[in-house]
Protein backbone atom coordinates (compact mmCIF):
# COMPACT_ATOMS: atom_id res chain seq x y z
CA UNK A 1 0.00 0.00 0.00
CA UNK A 2 2.66 2.13 0.88
CA UNK A 3 4.39 1.65 -2.39
CA UNK A 4 1.40 2.31 -4.03
CA UNK A 5 1.10 5.51 -2.57
CA UNK A 6 4.64 6.84 -3.17
CA UNK A 7 4.05 5.79 -7.01
CA UNK A 8 0.86 7.94 -7.18
CA UNK A 9 2.84 10.56 -5.68
CA UNK A 10 6.09 10.57 -7.93
CA UNK A 11 3.20 10.29 -11.11
CA UNK A 12 1.20 13.06 -10.09
CA UNK A 13 4.69 15.13 -9.51
CA UNK A 14 5.78 14.13 -13.11
CA UNK A 15 2.66 15.64 -14.52
CA UNK A 16 2.79 18.77 -12.72
CA UNK A 17 6.43 19.37 -13.69
CA UNK A 18 5.74 18.29 -17.48
CA UNK A 19 2.74 21.25 -17.15
CA UNK A 20 4.88 23.62 -16.04
CA UNK A 21 7.37 23.04 -18.45
CA UNK A 22 5.08 23.55 -20.87
CA UNK A 23 3.72 26.70 -20.29
CA UNK A 24 7.21 28.44 -18.87
CA UNK A 25 8.59 30.41 -21.89
CA UNK A 26 11.11 31.65 -20.03
CA UNK A 27 15.02 32.04 -21.00
CA UNK A 28 18.27 32.60 -19.77
CA UNK A 29 20.53 34.72 -21.77
CA UNK A 30 24.58 34.18 -21.18
CA UNK A 31 27.05 36.65 -22.35
CA UNK A 32 30.74 36.26 -22.09
CA UNK A 33 31.88 38.72 -25.63
CA UNK A 34 32.52 37.71 -28.02
CA UNK A 35 29.90 34.95 -27.27
CA UNK A 36 26.27 34.64 -26.13
CA UNK A 37 24.32 31.84 -25.16
CA UNK A 38 20.73 31.40 -24.97
CA UNK A 39 18.58 28.38 -23.37
CA UNK A 40 15.56 28.02 -22.54
CA UNK A 41 14.79 28.06 -18.44
CA UNK A 42 13.60 24.48 -18.53
CA UNK A 43 16.98 23.20 -19.82
CA UNK A 44 18.76 25.30 -17.17
CA UNK A 45 16.73 24.03 -14.45
CA UNK A 46 17.54 20.34 -15.48
CA UNK A 47 21.29 20.81 -16.38
CA UNK A 48 21.74 22.49 -12.53
CA UNK A 49 19.73 19.27 -10.90
CA UNK A 50 21.84 16.98 -13.29
CA UNK A 51 25.26 19.32 -12.25
CA UNK A 52 24.01 18.53 -8.34
CA UNK A 53 24.14 14.65 -8.51
CA UNK A 54 27.00 14.40 -10.79
CA UNK A 55 29.14 16.59 -7.94
CA UNK A 56 27.54 14.72 -5.31
CA UNK A 57 28.92 11.86 -6.70
CA UNK A 58 32.09 12.52 -7.56
CA UNK A 59 32.27 14.00 -3.83
CA UNK A 60 30.79 10.80 -2.50
CA UNK A 61 33.32 8.83 -4.32
CA UNK A 62 36.17 11.09 -3.15
CA UNK A 63 35.35 10.45 0.21
CA UNK A 64 35.07 6.51 0.22
CA UNK A 65 38.25 6.44 -1.42
CA UNK A 66 39.91 8.82 1.33
CA UNK A 67 38.11 6.18 3.93
CA UNK A 68 38.87 2.96 2.75
CA UNK A 69 42.18 2.51 4.86
CA UNK A 70 39.81 2.84 8.04
CA UNK A 71 36.99 0.63 6.86
CA UNK A 72 39.60 -2.11 6.12
CA UNK A 73 41.09 -1.37 9.27
CA UNK A 74 37.73 -1.45 11.35
CA UNK A 75 36.82 -4.78 9.39
CA UNK A 76 40.24 -6.31 10.23
CA UNK A 77 39.76 -5.35 14.32
CA UNK A 78 35.92 -6.35 14.23
CA UNK A 79 36.84 -9.22 12.35
CA UNK A 80 39.59 -10.22 14.79
CA UNK A 81 37.31 -9.40 17.84
CA UNK A 82 34.54 -11.73 16.70
CA UNK A 83 37.27 -14.41 16.14
CA UNK A 84 38.55 -13.51 19.76
CA UNK A 85 34.77 -13.97 21.46
CA UNK A 86 34.80 -16.94 19.26
CA UNK A 87 37.63 -18.61 20.71
CA UNK A 88 36.53 -17.39 24.11
CA UNK A 89 33.07 -19.44 24.33
CA UNK A 90 34.86 -22.37 22.53
CA UNK A 91 37.10 -22.40 25.31
CA UNK A 92 34.31 -22.35 28.59
CA UNK A 93 32.53 -25.02 26.11
CA UNK A 94 35.44 -27.58 25.85
CA UNK A 95 35.81 -26.56 29.44
CA UNK A 96 32.64 -28.12 30.50
CA UNK A 97 32.71 -31.19 28.17
CA UNK A 98 36.07 -31.76 29.99
CA UNK A 99 38.37 -31.48 26.93
CA UNK A 100 41.20 -29.05 28.87
CA UNK A 101 43.62 -29.51 26.36
CA UNK A 102 41.19 -27.77 23.41
CA UNK A 103 39.83 -25.33 25.99
CA UNK A 104 43.87 -24.40 26.85
CA UNK A 105 44.85 -23.66 23.30
CA UNK A 106 41.13 -21.86 22.52
CA UNK A 107 41.77 -19.45 25.95
CA UNK A 108 45.52 -19.09 24.41
CA UNK A 109 44.17 -17.90 21.21
CA UNK A 110 41.57 -15.90 22.90
CA UNK A 111 44.44 -14.33 25.54
CA UNK A 112 46.48 -13.34 22.46
CA UNK A 113 43.85 -11.34 20.53
CA UNK A 114 43.64 -8.94 23.40
CA UNK A 115 40.23 -9.87 24.07
CA UNK A 116 39.07 -10.17 28.24
CA UNK A 117 42.82 -11.29 28.57
CA UNK A 118 42.12 -11.50 32.30
CA UNK A 119 39.05 -13.92 31.95
CA UNK A 120 40.87 -16.03 29.13
CA UNK A 121 43.76 -16.00 31.33
CA UNK A 122 41.83 -17.19 33.82
CA UNK A 123 40.30 -20.16 31.58
CA UNK A 124 43.58 -21.54 31.15
CA UNK A 125 44.59 -21.50 34.74
CA UNK A 126 41.65 -23.90 35.27
CA UNK A 127 42.58 -25.94 32.07
CA UNK A 128 46.40 -26.18 32.98
CA UNK A 129 45.22 -27.13 36.62
CA UNK A 130 42.79 -29.95 35.14
CA UNK A 131 45.34 -31.29 33.10
CA UNK A 132 47.78 -31.26 36.38
CA UNK A 133 50.67 -29.48 34.33
CA UNK A 134 51.70 -26.85 37.40
CA UNK A 135 54.27 -24.89 35.20
CA UNK A 136 51.36 -23.62 33.14
CA UNK A 137 49.08 -23.78 36.00
CA UNK A 138 51.58 -21.00 37.37
CA UNK A 139 52.23 -19.08 34.29
CA UNK A 140 48.38 -18.40 33.84
CA UNK A 141 47.60 -17.81 37.42
CA UNK A 142 50.32 -15.26 37.11
CA UNK A 143 49.09 -13.38 33.80
CA UNK A 144 45.35 -13.04 35.51
CA UNK A 145 46.94 -10.89 38.22
CA UNK A 146 48.32 -8.79 35.42
CA UNK A 147 44.82 -8.18 34.88
CA UNK A 148 43.10 -7.67 38.78
CA UNK A 149 41.16 -4.73 37.73
CA UNK A 150 38.93 -6.47 35.26
CA UNK A 151 38.77 -10.03 37.29
CA UNK A 152 40.30 -9.33 40.65
CA UNK A 153 36.89 -10.95 42.55
CA UNK A 154 36.82 -13.88 39.74
CA UNK A 155 40.93 -14.93 40.02
CA UNK A 156 40.82 -14.98 43.70
CA UNK A 157 38.01 -16.87 43.97
CA UNK A 158 39.92 -19.16 41.42
CA UNK A 159 42.72 -19.14 43.03
CA UNK A 160 41.13 -20.07 46.19
CA UNK A 161 38.72 -23.03 44.70
CA UNK A 162 41.93 -24.67 42.69
CA UNK A 163 44.26 -24.60 46.32
CA UNK A 164 41.03 -26.41 47.94
CA UNK A 165 41.27 -28.66 45.25
CA UNK A 166 45.17 -29.37 45.31
CA UNK A 167 44.56 -29.80 49.20
CA UNK A 168 46.59 -26.63 49.61
CA UNK A 169 44.30 -24.96 52.66
CA UNK A 170 46.78 -22.29 53.73
CA UNK A 171 47.18 -20.44 49.92
CA UNK A 172 42.79 -21.15 49.79
CA UNK A 173 42.34 -19.39 52.81
CA UNK A 174 45.13 -16.49 51.99
CA UNK A 175 43.01 -16.18 48.85
CA UNK A 176 39.79 -15.45 50.77
CA UNK A 177 41.39 -13.32 53.59
CA UNK A 178 42.27 -10.93 50.22
CA UNK A 179 38.68 -11.14 49.17
CA UNK A 180 37.08 -10.77 52.06
CA UNK A 181 39.59 -7.75 53.45
CA UNK A 182 37.88 -5.54 50.26
CA UNK A 183 34.92 -7.19 48.84
CA UNK A 184 33.50 -8.98 51.87
CA UNK A 185 32.65 -12.67 51.59
CA UNK A 186 29.48 -14.09 49.45
CA UNK A 187 27.78 -17.66 49.48
CA UNK A 188 30.33 -19.07 47.27
CA UNK A 189 33.38 -17.55 49.10
CA UNK A 190 31.39 -19.00 52.08
CA UNK A 191 30.97 -22.14 51.58
CA UNK A 192 35.00 -22.15 50.02
CA UNK A 193 35.89 -20.65 53.48
CA UNK A 194 34.14 -23.27 55.26
CA UNK A 195 36.10 -25.97 53.29
CA UNK A 196 39.39 -24.34 54.01
CA UNK A 197 38.60 -23.88 57.65
CA UNK A 198 38.18 -27.71 57.60
CA UNK A 199 41.00 -28.58 56.10
CA UNK A 200 42.97 -26.32 58.51
CA UNK A 201 41.16 -28.35 61.58
CA UNK A 202 39.54 -24.83 62.50
CA UNK A 203 36.89 -26.32 64.24
CA UNK A 204 35.59 -22.83 65.92
CA UNK A 205 35.62 -21.22 62.31
CA UNK A 206 33.87 -24.24 61.16
CA UNK A 207 31.26 -23.78 63.64
CA UNK A 208 30.85 -20.39 62.73
CA UNK A 209 30.63 -20.77 58.84
CA UNK A 210 28.02 -23.43 59.73
CA UNK A 211 25.39 -21.38 61.41
CA UNK A 212 25.96 -18.40 59.15
CA UNK A 213 25.55 -20.91 55.99
CA UNK A 214 22.22 -22.24 57.78
CA UNK A 215 21.16 -18.82 59.00
CA UNK A 216 21.13 -17.43 55.02
CA UNK A 217 20.03 -20.89 53.90
CA UNK A 218 22.86 -21.69 51.58
CA UNK A 219 22.66 -25.12 53.51
CA UNK A 220 19.93 -26.97 55.01
CA UNK A 221 19.46 -28.34 58.25
CA UNK A 222 20.22 -31.88 57.26
CA UNK A 223 23.53 -30.62 55.60
CA UNK A 224 24.47 -28.42 58.59
CA UNK A 225 23.83 -30.58 61.14
CA UNK A 226 26.73 -32.96 60.93
CA UNK A 227 29.42 -30.52 59.99
CA UNK A 228 27.95 -28.38 63.40
CA UNK A 229 27.97 -32.20 65.63
CA UNK A 230 31.72 -33.01 63.91
CA UNK A 231 32.75 -28.96 64.96
CA UNK A 232 31.98 -29.25 68.01
CA UNK A 233 33.31 -33.17 68.91
CA UNK A 234 36.91 -31.91 67.55
CA UNK A 235 36.76 -28.19 69.53
CA UNK A 236 35.72 -30.65 72.95
CA UNK A 237 38.49 -33.01 72.19
CA UNK A 238 41.30 -30.22 72.38
CA UNK A 239 40.40 -29.29 75.50
CA UNK A 240 42.37 -30.21 78.52
CA UNK A 241 40.58 -28.43 81.45
CA UNK A 242 37.11 -30.34 82.22
CA UNK A 243 36.08 -26.72 84.15
CA UNK A 244 36.27 -25.29 80.46
CA UNK A 245 34.33 -28.12 78.97
CA UNK A 246 31.56 -28.38 80.84
CA UNK A 247 31.03 -24.68 80.64
CA UNK A 248 31.53 -25.01 77.07
CA UNK A 249 28.80 -27.56 77.04
CA UNK A 250 26.26 -25.85 79.32
CA UNK A 251 26.80 -22.95 76.72
CA UNK A 252 25.81 -24.86 73.58
CA UNK A 253 22.64 -24.69 72.02
CA UNK A 254 19.83 -27.27 74.14
CA UNK A 255 18.92 -29.64 70.23
CA UNK A 256 22.83 -29.78 69.97
CA UNK A 257 23.38 -31.43 73.41
CA UNK A 258 21.09 -34.09 72.63
CA UNK A 259 23.76 -35.44 69.50
CA UNK A 260 24.77 -39.10 71.01
CA UNK A 261 27.66 -38.79 69.47
CA UNK A 262 28.53 -35.59 70.54
CA UNK A 263 27.60 -36.10 74.23
CA UNK A 264 29.61 -39.57 74.13
CA UNK A 265 32.84 -37.35 72.90
CA UNK A 266 32.55 -34.76 75.29
CA UNK A 267 32.10 -37.59 78.51
CA UNK A 268 34.94 -39.41 76.95
CA UNK A 269 37.14 -36.04 77.52
CA UNK A 270 36.05 -35.14 80.56
CA UNK A 271 36.91 -38.92 81.74
CA UNK A 272 40.69 -38.54 79.82
CA UNK A 273 41.16 -35.30 81.59
CA UNK A 274 40.13 -35.99 85.28
CA UNK A 275 36.81 -34.64 85.06
CA UNK A 276 34.93 -38.12 85.83
CA UNK A 277 32.01 -36.60 87.86
CA UNK A 278 31.49 -34.19 85.63
CA UNK A 279 31.70 -36.93 82.91
CA UNK A 280 29.25 -39.25 84.95
CA UNK A 281 26.80 -35.85 85.68
CA UNK A 282 26.83 -35.37 81.96
CA UNK A 283 26.10 -39.25 80.69
CA UNK A 284 23.22 -39.06 83.27
CA UNK A 285 21.57 -35.86 82.12
CA UNK A 286 21.71 -36.65 78.57
CA UNK A 287 20.05 -40.40 79.24
CA UNK A 288 17.63 -38.62 81.23
CA UNK A 289 16.70 -36.53 78.62
CA UNK A 290 17.01 -39.02 75.68
CA UNK A 291 18.02 -42.87 75.86
CA UNK A 292 20.80 -44.00 73.18
CA UNK A 293 22.84 -46.96 74.08
CA UNK A 294 26.20 -45.57 72.48
CA UNK A 295 26.68 -42.92 74.99
CA UNK A 296 25.70 -45.70 78.44
CA UNK A 297 29.22 -46.90 77.17
CA UNK A 298 31.01 -43.75 78.03
CA UNK A 299 29.28 -44.34 81.98
CA UNK A 300 31.98 -47.42 83.02
CA UNK A 301 34.83 -45.95 81.11
CA UNK A 302 35.73 -43.30 83.86
CA UNK A 303 37.39 -45.01 86.73
CA UNK A 304 36.93 -43.78 90.18
CA UNK A 305 34.50 -41.13 91.64
CA UNK A 306 31.16 -42.52 92.99
CA UNK A 307 30.57 -45.59 91.82
CA UNK A 308 28.02 -47.33 93.55
CA UNK A 309 25.95 -43.71 92.62
CA UNK A 310 26.41 -44.72 89.13
CA UNK A 311 26.04 -48.34 90.09
CA UNK A 312 22.20 -47.03 91.30
CA UNK A 313 21.44 -44.53 88.60
CA UNK A 314 21.96 -47.39 85.89
CA UNK A 315 19.70 -49.59 87.89
CA UNK A 316 16.97 -47.03 87.76
CA UNK A 317 17.88 -46.90 83.79
CA UNK A 318 17.88 -50.86 83.96
CA UNK A 319 13.57 -51.10 84.91
CA UNK A 320 12.92 -49.03 81.42
CA UNK A 321 15.37 -50.65 79.33
CA UNK A 322 15.66 -54.36 80.99
CA UNK A 323 16.95 -56.27 77.14
CA UNK A 324 19.45 -53.42 76.59
CA UNK A 325 22.28 -55.32 76.35
CA UNK A 326 24.95 -51.79 76.24
CA UNK A 327 23.41 -50.73 79.95
CA UNK A 328 23.67 -54.74 81.08
CA UNK A 329 27.58 -54.51 79.74
CA UNK A 330 27.95 -51.00 81.44
CA UNK A 331 26.75 -52.70 84.77
CA UNK A 332 28.70 -55.17 84.47
CA UNK A 333 31.54 -53.24 84.30
CA UNK A 334 31.01 -50.96 87.03
CA UNK A 335 30.31 -53.73 89.41
CA UNK A 336 33.62 -54.77 88.66
CA UNK A 337 35.14 -51.71 89.60
CA UNK A 338 33.58 -51.96 92.47
CA UNK A 339 34.29 -55.77 93.07
CA UNK A 340 30.75 -56.99 92.86
CA UNK A 341 32.62 -60.12 91.39
CA UNK A 342 28.45 -61.84 90.89
CA UNK A 343 26.70 -58.75 89.90
CA UNK A 344 28.81 -58.15 87.53
CA UNK A 345 29.16 -61.61 86.18
CA UNK A 346 25.45 -61.91 85.98
CA UNK A 347 25.36 -58.78 84.20
CA UNK A 348 27.76 -59.63 82.31
CA UNK A 349 25.55 -63.23 81.12
CA UNK A 350 23.03 -61.27 80.95
CA UNK A 351 24.27 -58.84 78.60
CA UNK A 352 26.03 -61.90 75.79
CA UNK A 353 21.48 -63.98 76.51
CA UNK A 354 20.55 -60.76 74.96
CA UNK A 355 23.42 -60.72 71.83
CA UNK A 356 26.69 -61.78 72.18
CA UNK A 357 29.35 -59.24 71.60
CA UNK A 358 33.11 -59.07 71.44
CA UNK A 359 33.13 -57.10 74.44
CA UNK A 360 31.02 -58.44 76.42
CA UNK A 361 32.94 -61.87 75.86
CA UNK A 362 36.53 -60.37 76.58
CA UNK A 363 34.39 -58.43 79.85
CA UNK A 364 33.53 -61.72 80.96
CA UNK A 365 36.55 -63.63 80.16
CA UNK A 366 38.48 -61.48 82.29
CA UNK A 367 36.69 -61.18 85.07
CA UNK A 368 36.61 -64.51 85.35
CA UNK A 369 40.44 -65.07 85.11
CA UNK A 370 40.72 -62.55 88.02
CA UNK A 371 38.51 -65.93 89.79
CA UNK A 372 40.83 -67.84 88.54
CA UNK A 373 38.91 -70.11 86.80
CA UNK A 374 40.82 -70.37 83.50
CA UNK A 375 38.92 -72.60 81.79
CA UNK A 376 35.68 -70.85 81.64
CA UNK A 377 37.79 -67.74 81.13
CA UNK A 378 39.10 -69.18 77.50
CA UNK A 379 36.13 -70.58 76.28
CA UNK A 380 34.63 -66.83 75.93
CA UNK A 381 38.38 -65.90 74.88
CA UNK A 382 37.64 -67.95 71.68
CA UNK A 383 34.06 -66.54 71.72
CA UNK A 384 35.57 -63.51 71.21
CA UNK A 385 37.88 -64.19 68.67
CA UNK A 386 35.24 -65.89 66.96
CA UNK A 387 32.94 -63.03 66.06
Amino acid sequence: MRGLLWLLTLAALAVGLSLAARYNDGYVLFVLPPWRVEISLNLLLVLQVLGFLLLYLLLRTLANTLSLPDKVRLFRARRAREQAEKALVEAMRLMQEGRYGHALKSAEQAYASGHQPGFAALLAQRAAHALHDAERETTWRERARQHDAEVRVARLMTEAELALEARDFQAAQRSLDLLAATEGRHIAALRLSLRAAQGLGNWPEVLRLTRQLEKSRALTPEQAAPLRSRAYRETISQMGDPGQLVRYWNDMPEADRLDPRLAAQAARTLAATGGCAAAANLVDDFLDERWDSSVIAVYADCEGGDILARIAHAEKWLVSHPRDEQLLLALGRLCRQQKLWGKAQSYFEASLAIRATRGAHIELAQLLDQLERGAEADRHYRAAAAL
